[in-house]
């Protein structure tokens, strides 16, 4: 790893760090070399990630001095948070402020941080057309990680802020795939209306990662937003029933009926697709699926995201 800059990856073992440490170790003469970081190097991902080649570092988001340790001696440090494991603002935003913290005391030389949008800048906690959620947050999944990236700028950071998208991989991660009705038809449901929502696959995400550390200063200090494509709800529909083989229509329930479904973060995710919806042209803007391709070419529209993972997928 000598010759090599090394790049440390928060969240190694989960999707969009697994994404970039694949997108690393599959690029051995690209100039970079991966350091998977994860609270438990004893798990499989961790170990397969060994296996290819990963150097796997512990260290816990909780824990700032681990962190300092685990970036040590790394050129770049990919940052990204888990709000659907914790389900705390508070907390996420005190691990995005480890992170920088600890890439400031390592001295990186370009840090990402994987954010979204605060939506309170749209949608202000006084406005009643969607619920304000633990009293001060309209989509607290997003406004955690908006309301903290002052942190990186604060410290000086030679930061790109990574916008990313939904994640396709939520038809079998989260259950929000097509389901099957009493008639045999499946639905998907969104409360999106007509309104086109960028997607990206997981992997992708990282692969997009890869190509901002190669490219380095030229997004120092940027908002980079990306996506695989931009679709409605009856468009994916209409994928899903050929790429998976079954009729499929789409149910564009309103935001209301979507918060009131009662699952963990219903009503996170009801706001969540009505701005999606309510502010579609400010959402979609900077997420460009052609300066994505740029970043990873080998990036994948929703057909051929179905086409690789339809197994993943349950239709019953």
């Amino acid at each position: 790893m000598v010759d090599k800059k090394i790049i440390a990856v928060v969240g190694a073992t989960g999707s969009q760090g697994g994404g970039l440490c694949e997108a690393i170790l599959s690029d051995p003469g690209g100039g970079f070399a991966c350091r998977a970081i994860t609270r438990d190097p004893g798990k499989d991902k961790a170990k397969a990630l060994a296996a290819k080649g990963a150097e796997v570092v512990a260290a816990d988001l909780d824990d700032e001095a681990s962190l300092a340790r685990a970036f040590a001696g790394a050129h770049g440090v990919y940052g990204v948070t888990n709000y659907w494991e914790i389900f705390s603002v508070g907390k996420e935003q005190q691990h995005a402020t480890n992170i920088a913290r600890a890439a400031k005391a390592a001295n990186a030389a370009h840090v990402i941080w994987s954010t979204l949008e605060d939506t309170t800048q749209w949608v202000p906690v006084s406005d009643t057309r969607m619920p304000t959620l633990q009293e001060k947050y309209k989509c607290p999944h997003f406004d955690s990680k908006g309301q903290i990236d002052h942190v990186f700028t604060d410290l000086g950071l030679p930061v790109t802020f990574l916008l990313t998208s939904f994640y396709w991989d939520n038809f079998y991660l989260f259950g929000m795939g097509p389901k099957k009705s009493e008639d045999g038809i499946y639905t998907l449901t969104f409360p999106i209306g007509k309104a086109k929502m960028p997607g990206i696959a997981a992997e992708d995400i990282g692969k997009c990662a890869y190509g901002i550390f190669k490219k380095g200063s030229e997004f120092i200090r940027k908002r980079v937003g990306i996506a695989g494509e931009h679709l409605t709800g009856a468009e994916m529909a209409e994928k899903c029933s050929k790429g998976l083989g079954i009729k499929c229509t789409f149910n564009a329930v309103s935001a209301d009926a979507y918060r009131s479904f009662g699952f963990p973060g219903a009503e996170d995710l009801g706001n969540m697709f009505q701005i999606y919806e309510e502010f579609e042209q400010q959402y979609r803007a900077p997420r460009s699926v052609e300066a994505s391709r740029a970043l990873a070419p080998s990036l994948m529209n929703f057909d051929q995201w179905l086409a690789k993972n339809k197994s993943r997928i349950p239709l019953e």
